[in-house]
């Protein structure tokens, strides 16, 4: 189990609660192990909440809307500490979540696919 701040709890509570649209698509996709591994939403890792969280294959899925145009320095610098932690992260465009939800689950199953072998 990755460590995380526990004041973070009860803002990711928040977060499951308050979810965008791009969340709510995708979560749709991928609850009840239906890429063949468990996620859960709005998980905290660190000193951060990643969207989407397996804890079996240490995979993070974020859905980056227009607000993360303003912070590249702030999501690379976590990208950094995620991965030397031993996370993967998967970063999508909300944009193609709402228009290319396929596009989107085909490169999750692609990845999966590779974790596998």
């Amino acid at each position: 189990m990755i460590p995380y701040r526990k004041d973070l709890k009860q803002k990711a509570r928040q977060l499951r609660k308050d979810s965008t649209l791009s969340e709510v698509l995708l979560w749709q996709e991928i609850r009840k192990r239906q890429l063949g591994v468990q996620f859960h939403r709005q998980v905290p890792i660190l000193d951060y909440i990643v969207d989407f969280y397996c804890h079996e294959i240490k995979l993070a899925i974020e859905i980056n809307g227009l607000s993360h145009e303003w912070k590249v320095g702030y999501d690379k610098l976590r990208l950094g500490k995620l991965k030397t932690a031993g996370v993967n992260v998967l970063v999508f465009d909300d944009l193609d979540v709402k228009k290319d939800i396929n596009w989107v689950l085909n490169q999750i199953v692609e990845y999966l696919q590779k974790v596998a072998r």
